[in-house]
């Protein structure tokens, strides 16, 4: 297995309440750019305070990146920026499900991630939380002259509303 391209392990025994700044490095920056299926990665930065609760840490703070990404139309580069507020609970893994078990998952279950032993890894779930930013559809300036050369975009209206255009009563 390989490790994560922004690994920064926490040992919940050691938590601090200063608020914590992590900096992906260049070399980080490129590897998640690439897991990503992005141009290139500019920054991403998160400041975290982390608070436990036993054998759970909640984390609160703020992510900030800028990348840079293929149109999902053009495939022209298409610079984007996120300012994201990070809400995070690490809880122990519980090991109580078998792995082809059906699980039901409440609201509380879905922002939690599962750690083993006492360390938890904040750059990974701060990595996915850009992944989660990352819109794969955005388009840029030039999306409909290339779907209009692709033979995609007409004259006419498109999308699901289209034909509902050529329903219109005509004026009296």
């Amino acid at each position: 297995m390989t490790p994560p391209e922004f690994s920064r392990p926490i040992d919940r025994r050691q938590l601090s309440p200063a608020p914590l700044s992590l900096s992906a490095t260049r070399e980080e920056r490129a590897a998640l750019a690439h897991r990503f299926a992005l141009v290139s990665i500019g920054r991403l930065e998160a400041i975290v305070t982390l608070t436990a609760d036993g054998d759970v840490v909640n984390a609160a703070g703020s992510l900030a990146a800028e990348w840079v990404q293929p149109c999902a139309i053009s495939g022209e580069d298409l610079p984007q920026k996120a300012s994201e507020s990070l809400a995070l609970r690490f809880v122990p893994t519980t090991g109580a499900q078998a792995p082809d078990e059906e699980v039901e998952l409440t609201a509380a279950d879905l922002d939690e991630i599962e750690y083993t032993g006492h360390t938890f890894d904040l750059g990974e779930a701060i990595a996915q939380s850009l992944a989660l930013a990352i819109d794969p559809f955005a388009a840029g300036p030039e999306a409909d002259r290339a779907r209009k050369e692709a033979g995609i975009l007409g004259e006419s209206a498109s999308g699901p509303f289209a034909a509902l255009a050529g329903l219109k009563l005509p004026k009296e």
